[in-house]
């Protein structure tokens, strides 16, 4: 099917979420298994703190002369919970990374005063190689959870209910976070691709019935390695998870905050795990600039109910700004960009939710000049990306090629993300190491054209690849009026340049 596209705008009236609960919505376009519950973020706001346990100078360090991580380091230790800890303008060096591991926020006097610079990091067109952020909200660098806890779900967890018995709840308690995920791998088969321009007949892909894995047979050299991968970014084979918040134990069925936001089947060898180390709850990072990080320059490991607001974030490699292992993480009001060498393989991606990474709300940001805008790797369940603008995603060497701008993808597993109100050069779903599942895209301006790069090589408003299933499109504006002469709305099964919709298959 060939359509000429002129300027494509579909208008239907939805109102989908409300980070103070007072949503009212109407959801009867939506398939029953794309909707869930989106209540993402710091429930009832990112808390206004004013009580300061300590200002630390600048100055005391040189403006930047000197390492100022021990002494910032300290200081974090030193400051009571529900206080601030304030950085004064001027330039701070840290080289070692600050781990924020208590409910207190770390305020600098706005991001064009405050500096915190990694001198041994990143630098323009070169990454570094420390593999080291800036700064940790979490207990640690490397939280995972402990295998040695899973415990099967003796019943399926169903979609929208708020509890699950498992075999033994001995462990679990009110207020902990834990893990939730289902077997895809060992439950998956070899499954018949549809046959494409180009490529043989005959062709399987390793699949379970709602997930598809990088395998082919034959084998691709484009393939994952397996079974290397299978724990790249969740347990091992157990890609679609969600972190849940523990509200209460009777017997052998533990009861959430939240509601599952897809089905957990004991026929996947359902499980529920711990994790070692105690999430962080209310910590936030406000109000400053990083700069040089070489695994990004914030980390959330382990973290719950925690933010960034008012940040910028500038020549990291990684991810500048990473979600892992955690819970309703809040990312706003933010300005990323220019990261340090713009290539793929993970070396330049802005913001990164991973490793079953649930509920988060990514608001009000401008992302620029990075290889991928976002990526949602085994993660993403009930979380919101709302009202930011991202364009200007590219490789360095191959600056027509189009890139990915919204998504939560690249990585087998992720799913149930809401896009609302973005505007962005495209929304894509690849399957570079796996598809994702039950995204919903609503009323975004997907303009298929970058801002200040040039070229048409991939070019599209909004793709799909092959995995990424149950995609929901309401209310979107694909294109940009009188510039879209010679765009195609639709054509399947092949791909052209001038494409807006559909991408590489």
């Amino acid at each position: 099917m060939r359509k000429a596209l002129t300027f494509l705008v579909l208008v239907i009236v939805l109102l989908v979420w409300s980070t103070s609960g007072r949503a009212q919505i109407d959801t009867s376009i939506v398939p029953a298994a794309n909707r869930t519950q989106w209540k993402p973020g710091v429930q009832g706001g990112i808390p206004v703190r004013s009580t300061v346990c300590a200002t630390i100078q600048a100055s005391a360090f040189g403006n930047g002369a000197q390492n100022a991580s021990s002494a910032l380091q300290s200081a974090v230790n030193n400051c009571p919970s529900g206080q601030v800890l304030a950085l004064s303008a001027g330039t701070f060096t840290v080289n070692t990374a600050v781990i924020i591991s208590k409910s207190i926020t770390v305020r600098g006097a706005g991001p064009s005063s405050t500096l915190l610079q990694k001198t041994n990091g990143a630098t323009p067109g070169n990454p570094g190689n420390q593999f080291e952020p800036i700064m940790v909200v979490g207990p640690q660098r490397f939280p995972s959870p402990n295998n040695s806890t899973a415990v099967n779900l003796t019943a399926n967890g169903v979609k929208g209910s708020t509890s699950v018995t498992v075999s033994s709840a001995s462990g679990f308690a009110p207020g902990q976070f834990v893990l939730l995920d289902a077997d895809e791998y060992n439950t998956a088969s070899w499954t018949p691709l549809p046959l494409r321009a180009g490529q043989p007949a005959g062709r399987t892909i390793w699949a379970s019935d709602r997930v598809v894995f990088k395998r082919h047979n034959p084998p691709q050299q484009t393939d994952d390695p397996f079974p290397d991968s299978l724990t790249w970014f969740s347990r091992s084979g157990r890609p679609v998870n969600e972190i849940k918040e523990v509200a209460s134990v009777s017997g052998n069925t533990v009861t959430f905050t939240t509601p599952l936001h897809i089905d957990y089947p004991t026929s996947k060898a359902s499980q529920l795990v711990r994790y070692d180390d105690v999430h962080v709850k209310n910590a936030g990072i406000e109000d400053m600039k990083m700069m040089g990080g070489t695994s990004g320059n914030v980390e959330f490991n382990c973290a719950a109910y925690s933010w960034i607001r008012n940040t910028e974030h500038t020549v990291w490699s990684g991810a500048g700004v990473a979600v892992n292992n955690s819970y309703r993480v809040e990312i706003r009001d933010s300005y990323i960009h220019d990261a340090a060498l713009s290539v793929p393989g993970g070396g330049a991606y802005a913001l990164s939710l991973a490793s079953g990474s649930s509920e988060a709300l990514i608001e009000n940001n401008i992302i620029l000049k990075a290889n991928k805008m976002m990526v949602a790797r085994s993660s993403g369940a009930g979380s919101v990306v709302g009202y930011n603008y991202m364009d200007d995603g590219f490789i360095d060497y191959v600056k027509d090629w189009n890139e990915i701008g919204m998504n939560a993808s690249h990585m087998v597993g992720s799913h149930h993300v809401l896009f609302e109100g973005n505007q962005a050069f495209n929304y894509d779903s690849d399957n570079e190491h796996g598809g994702s599942i039950y995204m919903t895209i609503f009323r975004n301006h997907l303009v298929g054209w970058r801002r200040t790069i040039p070229g048409l090589s991939n070019a599209r408003s909004a793709g799909l690849n092959y995995g990424s299933w149950w995609h929901v499109f309401i209310g979107n504006v694909l294109g940009v009026s009188g510039q879209m002469d010679g765009w195609i709305y639709e054509q399947l099964g092949t791909w052209s340049v001038t494409d807006p919709w559909g991408g590489p298959h």
